[in-house]
């Protein structure tokens, strides 16, 4: 693993250095291997691990890429952890999310276009509480989403997103939808948007808190149940 590991490290070094940008073809294997000086199984290892990371894409036939390193990718495999945790680490992770989408909801209200208010309010009035739970979940994705993109970082965006997968979601609403709290939560997220239209912070950013809050009660509860 320490000599995979280097070859990890010399890699990242030449992505970080600018020698290899987002898109760029690395050279064939043995060439790299010899002139970063280590073997080329080690070098194959590094490639699969940083491929698995989203770092670099292996095209067979063609050779391997650098990725756009774009947040959302780099990012991806949060979900995946995310999706494996249990109900104790569930919650810590909801805190994490708590903190960062009140944030994010603040700065979608003070930086928020009338273009991308208007999206949001669409995306409210779209929704009926009677529809299935794999809409719900779409509902919950997309205004999420909106909401993060509002906010105007690419990172904090795809990090608010990873913390909260599909799975998760799927969970959460079903619970809700057979506690019979959808209506309410639809409201939440009524409110909040006309807290970002208004332009209003503050407001904005207590209700996300009281909002995320309210799930996180509820997993609380379905847990020690």
């Amino acid at each position: 693993m320490a000599v995979t590991d280097d070859a990890i490290e010399k890699i990242k070094a030449m992505i970080v250095s600018g020698e290899l940008a987002p898109g760029d073809r690395l050279p064939p294997e043995k060439e790299l291997s010899e002139r970063l000086g280590l073997s080329r199984n080690s070098m194959r290892e590094a490639v699969k691990a940083l491929e698995v990371i989203r770092v670099l894409d292996v095209r067979r036939g063609d050779g391997t890429y650098v990725t756009s390193l774009e947040p959302h990718l780099l990012l991806e495999a949060i979900s995946f952890v995310v999706d494996m945790h249990d109900d104790d680490s569930m919650l810590e992770i909801f805190a994490v999310r708590r903190m960062l989408e009140s944030q994010a909801t603040g700065l979608a209200a003070t930086l928020g276009t009338d273009e991308a208010i208007a999206d949001l309010d669409r995306e409210v009035e779209s929704i009926d509480p009677t529809v299935s739970v794999e809409a719900l979940v779409e509902h919950d994705i997309r205004f999420h989403r909106e909401i993060a993109g509002m906010a105007g970082n690419a990172y904090l965006a795809s990090l608010i997103e990873h913390l909260s997968s599909q799975t998760v979601r799927a969970r959460v609403w079903r619970g809700l939808t057979e506690g019979g709290a959808v209506e309410r939560t639809l409201s939440e997220h009524r409110a909040i948007a006309e807290a970002i239209a208004r332009h209003d912070s503050g407001l904005a950013t207590s209700l996300a808190t009281a909002h995320i809050a309210g799930v996180e009660r509820w997993l609380r509860q379905a847990a020690s149940a």
